[in-house]
């Protein structure tokens, strides 16, 4: 079983879904909901070799933590975020690698 991280992207017209909506969404991960994480404030900052920069073209609004056995567990298991089914509402899914 691995550990992957949901990022959250919502565009400014997207309809985020209800915090009902979302809290049934974790009901149904169950306990392989590891951290539901936070929303993002706006207006994040992305540090570099030349400075600083706005995130500007497709912020990320929040994250959360699932076990999952696999990708394909873990992508299935996203289907079901509040965020899919916005117009401008993604989820991005990384496996977190141990280290």
């Amino acid at each position: 079983m691995g550990k992957y991280v949901y990022i959250y992207y919502a565009g400014a017209e997207s309809d985020g879904g209800s915090a009902e909506e979302w809290g049934k969404w974790f009901g149904e991960l169950g306990d392989k909901l590891v951290d539901g994480g936070n929303p993002f404030a706006p207006n994040g900052q992305a540090v570099h070799q030349g400075g600083k920069m706005t995130v500007q073209d497709k912020p990320v609004t929040g994250y959360s933590i699932i076990n999952a056995d696999s990708m394909g567990e873990a992508t299935k298991l996203a289907e079901g975020c509040p965020l899919v089914s916005a117009a401008e509402g993604a989820v991005c899914v990384y496996e977190a690698l141990p280290m």
